[in-house]
């Protein structure tokens, strides 16, 4: 999972600061590296390393980024060692000078690669997947083998992109003296959502980012979510142009966006990411109420920060009080997506700390938005119990984590997923709560449907194991796992797992 974001200004003014802005506010989809490239007549100017957007960029930096349109991104950290050299944007020199930024996963990756080498001739020069589609992308516009490109055909290009690649993408990109073109995978797996503003020159600004929390801050007002299978060009002359690129889109949003990544203040698809935290948490006390009526539950309390909303719903459902039994440090990073389960033990501890009047005496039910490891949710049991109270349980506002995710977001071996091969008890007991409760996904599914019943379906792989792409099967799973303990190359990503490059 990534941050990604285009702009475009028609009055020619720089994007440099506004593309910074956008990339603080989406800081929270990744904070492993982060990249900026800008256009300016026919160049481009890079900035791009491994840290947080407020380290990476600097003012000796922010200067050198001049143009009136650009393209940022924000990665988060993956398997195996990060390298500054998988930072995004990637570039290439043909045809044209084309940048790219992509959050996602290619599921056939592996496959590409042999293509790009053997067939298109091109080479790669990291380990990730954003790398193969940019090359992917640039090969097909090559084709249209014309002088000067157009947004039409941009378009034809990305038509064929879509019949090579499988996988979740949601990508943005820039070629020199076109503008900014951004496409999204025919699931609409990975969210991207487009605005616009007028200018002080009478004409209109674009911008296309993965959440419209970044269009809201900078003062765009939200055109509509790119479509799956859809692309969309925003031209330096002020051109903002969509079209279908794919001959049978099938929507199918990743669920965990809401239960996790996204910032509450987001709308994903239509649908109010904090809306859908509600009647998550709802859902959740209505299944306490029915399955245990007569429960001894003194006060609620959530893990800061995602599982606020639900909790707080929760414990209005119950009739309970709710507190802030955890006081969080905000300059600790999300533990979720922190590599290697040593870090993420050591920093929870870092992360937060309890209030000990909130705990002494009390029977705690303390709610998170998930638990995928188990690692973190034992710690904090702990916590609470060293903190005084007399019996802690624990609700997670999402279902049990059992299968690997393979569209974006590092979690890719079953045997790390402590409900992969656990009972709901046998879960309890190792994360030491006195008792264990979970969404049910019919629950939660419907609770992020009601915010727009339009939305078919969504993609619930991570808790069904039903891959909606419909090429996941044991074989990859297996080969995800193998290459997870030992056998991947240096990069951010396992080959198995093609690099997760948002």
């Amino acid at each position: 999972m990534c941050g990604v974001v285009g702009i475009v200004h028609t009055d020619g003014t720089l994007v440099n600061q506004e593309i910074y802005d956008a990339l603080t506010i989406l800081q929270h989809r990744g904070q492993d590296a982060a990249g900026i490239v800008t256009c300016a007549g026919d160049r481009f100017f890079q900035r791009k390393d491994n840290g947080l957007v407020k380290d990476v960029f600097r003012t000796r930096h922010m200067r050198e980024l001049i143009g009136a349109m650009g393209i940022g991104h924000v990665r988060y950290p993956t398997a195996g060692t990060s390298s500054s050299a998988e930072a995004q944007p990637f570039y290439v020199n043909a045809p044209y000078g084309i940048v790219m930024g992509h959050n996602g996963n290619l599921t056939n990756a592996d496959e590409l690669r042999e293509q790009i080498w053997r067939q298109d001739l091109r080479h790669l020069n990291t380990n990730s997947d954003s790398e193969v589609l940019l090359n992917v992308f640039a090969h097909e516009l090559l084709r249209q083998n014309t002088l000067t490109p157009t947004p039409e055909d941009v378009f034809a290009a990305i038509r064929r992109v879509h019949k090579r690649v499988r996988g979740g993408y949601a990508t943005v990109g820039m070629i020199a003296g076109l503008g900014v073109f951004a496409f999204r995978d025919p699931h609409g797996l990975r969210p991207l959502i487009v605005g616009e503003r007028e200018n002080e020159a009478g004409g209109k600004d674009y911008i296309v980012a993965s959440e419209s929390v970044a269009l809201d801050s900078l003062g765009y007002r939200i055109v509509r979510d790119v479509a799956p299978g859809e692309a969309v060009v925003m031209t330096a002359d002020g051109q903002l142009l969509f079209e279908q690129c794919h001959d049978d889109p099938q929507h199918a949003p990743c669920i965990f966006e809401f239960v996790y990544f996204a910032r509450p203040d987001s709308i994903i698809d239509g649908i109010s990411v904090y809306k859908a935290r509600l009647r998550m948490g709802r859902k959740l006390g209505e299944k306490i109420l029915r399955e245990w009526p007569d429960n001894d539950i003194d006060v609620v309390m959530p893990i800061p920060d995602t599982s606020r909303t639900s909790a707080l719903q929760l414990a209005e459902t119950l009739g309970k009080p709710y507190r802030e039994g955890f006081i969080k440090n905000r300059y600790i990073g999300r533990t979720f997506i922190m590599p290697g389960q040593q870090l993420r033990k050591k920093s929870v501890r870092q992360k937060l700390n309890p209030v000990p009047l909130e705990f002494e005496g009390k029977n705690v039910l303390l709610v998170d938005d998930s638990i995928v490891r188990g690692t973190t949710s034992g710690e904090i049991v702990q916590m609470a119990r060293d903190a005084g109270a007399r019996k802690v349980y624990f609700a997670s506002a999402a279902p049990p984590v059992r299968y690997p995710y393979v569209y974006g977001i590092d979690m890719p071996a079953a045997s790390e997923l402590i409900a992969s091969n656990k009972t709901v008890q046998e879960i309890a007991e190792f994360i030491g709560a006195d008792r264990l409760i979970y969404q049910d996904l019919d629950d939660l599914v419907e609770a992020v449907r009601e915010g727009n019943p339009v939305v078919p379906c969504f993609d619930t792989s991570c808790f069904s194991g039903e891959y909606v792409t419909g090429d996941i099967d044991a074989n990859y799973l297996a080969a995800l796992e193998r290459n997870r303990h030992g056998k991947a190359p240096v990069g951010d990503e396992p080959v198995g797992m093609a690099n997760v490059g948002g």
